[in-house]
């Protein structure tokens, strides 16, 4: 399980390491053109809370954490859905991995 710092929320965001790996290259790509959006997931069953939504800004720090030391192999359609909402008035939600095919 990997963990998303940002700014000060405490804890941290806790995200399975394959989607957290997918999520940072969208996140890295819309920060570094400047842009802010919004990124929602779902709380894993047994946590408080039903849902979150983090408005990231370029201003603000970021850290990603991974569990696992090699970085995963990409799935290309994933990375296409999350970066098309990043640019949709909602912003990216976490889905669960769309298989290719």
């Amino acid at each position: 399980m990997g963990t998303l710092v940002y700014d000060s929320v405490v804890p941290p965001i806790e995200i399975e390491d394959r989607a957290l790996a997918h999520l940072k290259v969208v996140v890295i790509a819309k920060l570094r053109r400047g842009e802010s959006f919004a990124v929602s997931w779902a709380h894993p069953p047994g946590k408080e809370g039903g849902r979150s939504t983090i408005w990231l800004h370029p201003g603000i720090p970021l850290r990603f954490i991974f569990e696992e030391p090699e970085p995963p192999e990409l799935n290309q359609r994933w990375l296409a859905t999350m970066a098309e909402s990043a640019n949709a008035l909602g912003g990216i939600t976490l889905t669960a991995e769309e298989v290719e095919g």
